[in-house]
């Protein structure tokens, strides 16, 4: 029998999420496996190094440089706030006075009687990873991080904007089929997740971003409305790291597009409950879509469920599909005809026959199609 593997989006209702959470420089992890955490809790800690900026001393004094450490007020090694005096020359009886301050708050890291230059380094930052979801901490990153394991629902979006949030899920429209706009954004929404259908408009993310809203779920958004709310066009594979005061999740893809029935059945499902989302979307090398995580108990997670997707696409499996003239579109594959077909390149390529939700049937590359993993 013919099969294909066709990596897709997933949407589960009860799964074990595991979470590598890493900082960005070696620093001190400060759980132990076994630790149970909550979303906000710290699970690891740093300090990144500050700045450092160059300061010409021996000019500034009008000394040699081999003169400056007779002038300094304060040492190598030594602390030091901006505009602090670190060094100074009196001459001529106290009527000439050179001054050397600090640009910035750190401390001298080093002074040169060659050039006569002093090196001052800005306060190290402190940096923290929290553990992002509530779960239990499975594996240690030596000096780095942790993994934290839960129980959850788990939806993942084609794309998205904004990093992570936490918030109350609250479904603001009543179909998948609806639009969320600006008068579904109510002030009871500050710090939820919000819920739409088949579209948002720009007016309700604006809205939402004044009100408060931690997140915005929905299936479209047009170009134009993405567009204003970065303030530029999206160029590059990566997002997440866009300070636009939430998070936007879009399941489907670009305009009016319905949410499937599946994802806002079980995000309605879950209304009431935390959901943790993130934004962060690559769509080359190395994939990785946007997602929501509501950690629950409801039911025990199967372990087995990436098996079930490895025995690849066959009849009935649900698939959505990727290119027009169909793009967005749910269906259900009838047949994987073994055969090859000529495609409108000229090229032969398998396909696959699926149906689609108003019971049509068509025939479509089996690149133009990803597997919906339930």
């Amino acid at each position: 029998m013919t099969h294909a593997y066709t990596p897709g989006l997933q949407i589960k209702e009860s799964v074990i999420v595991r979470k590598v959470r890493r900082l960005p420089i070696k620093g001190e992890v400060i759980v132990n496996i076994g630790d149970i955490v909550d979303y906000n809790d710290i699970i690891a800690k740093s300090k990144i190094p500050g700045d450092p900026y160059t300061v010409k001393a021996s000019y500034m004094l009008k000394c040699e440089p081999d003169e400056v450490p007779r002038y300094m007020i304060k040492k190598v090694g030594d602390a030091v706030k901006k505009d602090e005096i670190i060094a100074k020359f009196t001459g001529f009886f106290g009527l000439i006075k050179n001054i050397v301050t600090s640009p910035v708050d750190g401390y001298i890291e080093s002074l040169s009687t060659a050039s006569g230059q002093i090196i001052i380094r800005e306060t190290p930052k402190d940096i923290a990873v929290d553990a992002y979801i509530p779960g239990k901490v499975i594996r240690i990153l030596h000096n780095e991080g942790a993994i934290i394991e839960t129980n959850a629902a788990f939806i993942q979006g084609i794309f998205g904007v904004g990093g992570e949030n936490h918030g109350e899920i609250v479904v603001a429209v009543d179909s998948p089929k609806d639009i969320l706009t600006e008068e579904h954004i109510i002030r009871n929404y500050k710090g939820k997740i919000v819920v739409g259908g088949a579209l948002v408009t720009g007016e309700a993310l604006k809205k939402a971003i004044e009100i408060g809203v931690k997140g915005i779920v929905t299936g479209g958004i047009r170009n134009s409305d993405l567009r204003s709310l970065l303030g530029y066009d999206i160029g590059v594979a990566i997002t997440g790291y866009e300070d636009i005061g939430l998070t936007l999740i879009i399941t489907e893809g670009f305009g009016k597009m319905d949410m499937s029935y599946r994802t806002f059945n079980l995000l309605k499902k879950f209304e009431g409950e935390l959901a943790h989302v993130n934004g962060e979307t690559h769509i080359r090398a190395g994939v990785i879509r946007p997602e929501i995580i509501i950690p629950h108990s409801r039911i025990t997670a199967n372990y087995n469920e990436q098996e079930k997707l490895e025995a690849g696409m066959k009849p009935g499996t649900t698939v959505r599909v990727i290119r027009s003239p169909y793009f967005g579109k749910l269906a259900k594959v009838v047949s994987l005809p073994p055969e090859l077909r000529k495609s409108k390149t000229e090229s032969y390529v398998r396909v696959v026959e699926i149906e689609l939700d108003n019971n049509q049937r068509v025939i479509v590359p089996r690149a133009n199609v990803e597997i919906i993993e339930e």
